[in-house]
């Protein structure tokens, strides 16, 4: 496969373009890496994406395939002689996906609620939600692992991707607030794990730096700040 068969819509400090990226790692696929400007969506992106105009967008053989973890299962799929990303048994599957979801509609948007809260009060009710939800995934943890290394087993599988993409948001929170979200009391085994899937030859050529991310978050807040003209 052509490196220029394979090119990804995305921007280095989003966790859901992390996703495929390490789904390609994973596979061994190259790939071409096109950066989107921050404020700005290229054209390339509007046609691809027409619905929801926003990254991540995978273009195989120039058909574009739209949502992360959509792109994953995708990836998954066409690259099947590859190690395997979704769990093979339709429970361990379901379970995966379950927990994917919530990530994505309820644990990520909380921990990104954090920094545009009113009040010292409201910041500290969404940290605590946040570290709750993570000892509910402890315990996904211990039941997905089944006492291995990773959510997927010994390698990093599908659910690994999808939590371990907001990784360095979590450590980027944690920075910027001055808490410890992931701890050896509350989630030991997250701890260990996450240590993990961030060293992972897969993963640590994309996984963004805490510092980085901050000044990211920093630039970000600047341009909410700033009425438009």
């Amino acid at each position: 496969m052509a490196k220029s068969d394979v090119k990804l819509l995305g921007a280095w400090p989003s966790p859901f373009v992390m996703r495929p990226r390490i789904a390609l790692n994973i596979k061994s696929v190259e790939y071409e890496f096109l950066e989107e400007t921050l404020g700005s969506k290229s054209q390339l992106l509007l046609e691809s994406n027409p619905v929801h105009k926003k990254i991540p967008v995978l273009i195989h053989g120039g058909k574009p395939i739209c949502e992360s973890l959509v792109i994953v299962e995708y990836i998954d799929e066409v690259w099947s002689p590859g190690p395997a990303i979704l769990p093979s048994d339709p429970y361990d599957r379901a379970l995966a996906r379950f927990w994917a979801a919530y990530l994505d509609e309820k644990w990520f948007p909380t921990m990104r609620n954090i920094a545009a809260a009113k009040d010292e009060e409201a910041r500290k009710a969404l940290i605590d939600q946040v570290g709750e939800g993570l000892v509910l995934l402890e315990d996904a943890f211990s039941k997905c692992s089944k006492g291995k290394g990773f959510f997927g087993g010994d390698q990093i599988g599908y659910l690994d991707i999808a939590f371990g993409s907001f990784l360095g948001w979590l450590r980027a929170i944690e920075k910027m607030n001055g808490v410890k979200l992931m701890d050896e009391t509350r989630t030991p085994g997250l701890l260990k794990w996450a240590n993990s899937f961030s060293s992972h030859p897969a993963v640590k050529d994309v996984f963004p730096e805490t510092e980085k991310l901050v000044e990211f978050a920093k630039v970000l807040a600047k341009l909410k700040a700033t009425p438009p003209k």
